[in-house]
């Protein structure tokens, strides 16, 4: 089995909170990852999945279920199903408050956000568990290999070609026809599906909300009801322009990231490494591989955007804290990176207190000029701390 990069830091949190969330897309590995913590767990456990009838039946009567199982880690699967059961985990806690007694799973974050928020604030801490990243496969794959098929474990584990694109396919059509609707978005499959491949066309650039709207025929407004359930949902992110007051013209939208590059590869017809690297497309998908695997480790401790001027400056990736801008990283899909005016006019302006050139291969790493290095993504997982 494959340890994944949140077991630590949950039976740490654990050992605190009296509850603790694992969000994040579905099929990602939240319910494998809680099997595996089970044993690992200082005391007896009780698993519910509200998916099971059977589950979501022994569940409606939660008081007096919470009450006998009290020294228990009352697991439960899917919770946003049945958003009445925040109000009672909050009175639970507050009568017998203890570490380690709920984890509750969500394969979206509106539902279980919505109800946790304002029923069990200061008694949950969340995760998100994201798909695979560098560090958990190196033992038995490649980044590249990451990169091409995405890091959803079931697609990437696969030997077979045929199989994975049988479960892209699944996964999107479920997505779109099942996960969406339950979540509260009613929108036209036909619609959803060409929204979609819209999307992966706009990877990686600057959201055009009424270029979208023109093209679909609908709404800025419903354009944006689309992507903020699609965000939280896990689907895609939104990365926002960095803004401080430099006395300049700087972009003010953010720019759109499907998070899953085999998602993206598959939207966009990709099946092989040879077809991704002859795509007009395969820089753009190199970038947001790059910052979703650093998202995804360093976790929410940090901030993150992009920086770009009116007058064309910019850097692909800012690493902050605040306005204290800890890293710039440009992401280029080459051998032979060199520093750009545009790189140098960045460091300029931000004063970073690194700056990197992330490229597929660099056996070693090496400074390319005066505080820039060239490195891999491995690299840079050594360098940063998960926050």
């Amino acid at each position: 089995m494959i340890k994944r990069y949140l077991t630590d830091r949950i039976l740490n949190l654990l050992k605190y909170f009296p509850s603790v969330a694992i969000l994040g897309a579905r099929q990602v590995g939240k319910t494998t990852l809680v099997n595996s913590l089970i044993p690992l767990i200082k005391k007896e456990s009780l698993y519910f999945d509200l998916e099971l009838p059977a589950d979501t039946n022994r569940l409606l009567n939660p008081q007096m279920l919470f009450e006998e199982y009290k020294d228990h880690c009352i697991i439960i699967d899917e919770v946003q199903r049945m958003p009445e059961l925040f109000p009672v985990l909050r009175a639970m806690i507050d009568r017998h408050r203890v570490a380690g007694r709920f984890i509750l799973l969500g394969s979206a974050s509106p539902g279980i956000l919505r109800g946790s928020s304002e029923s069990l604030a200061g008694r949950i801490v969340y995760t998100e568990l994201s798909p695979f990243i560098v560090p958990e496969i190196n033992a038995f794959s490649t980044s590249n290999e990451l990169w091409l098929n995405g890091g959803f474990p079931e697609p990437f584990l696969s030997v077979n070609s045929e199989k994975r694109t049988e479960w892209l396919n699944s996964f999107v059509r479920t997505y779109i026809e099942r996960e969406l609707p339950n979540l509260g978005l009613k929108a036209n499959s036909i619609l959803m599906n060409r929204f979609f491949g819209m999307l992966s066309l706009s990877h990686g650039h600057i959201l055009n909300m009424s270029t979208l709207s023109r093209s679909l025929g609908v709404s800025i407004p419903t354009i944006s009801k689309y992507l903020d359930f699609l965000e939280q949902s896990y689907f895609i992110r939104r990365l926002p322009p960095f803004y401080v007051n430099l006395r300049k013209r700087l972009v003010k939208s953010p720019k759109v990231y499907i998070r899953d590059s085999g998602i993206l590869h598959h939207l966009l017809g990709i099946p092989d490494m040879n077809a991704l690297l002859g795509h007009p497309l395969a820089g753009n998908s190199w970038e947001g591989y790059v910052i979703q695997q650093l998202m995804a480790f360093l976790g929410d401790n940090y901030d993150f955007s992009f920086y770009r001027t009116q007058d064309g400056t910019e850097c692909d990736l800012i690493i902050s804290k605040g306005i204290n801008v800890l890293s710039c990283i440009e992401i280029k899909l080459t051998e032979k990176p060199k520093i750009t005016k545009s790189l140098t006019l960045s460091i300029q302006d931000l004063k970073p207190e690194s700056t990197f050139i992330v490229i597929p291969l660099c056996n070693t790493s090496y400074k390319i000029g005066k505080g820039i290095t060239v490195c891999n993504l491995n690299d840079l997982f050594k360098i940063f701390k998960p926050g």
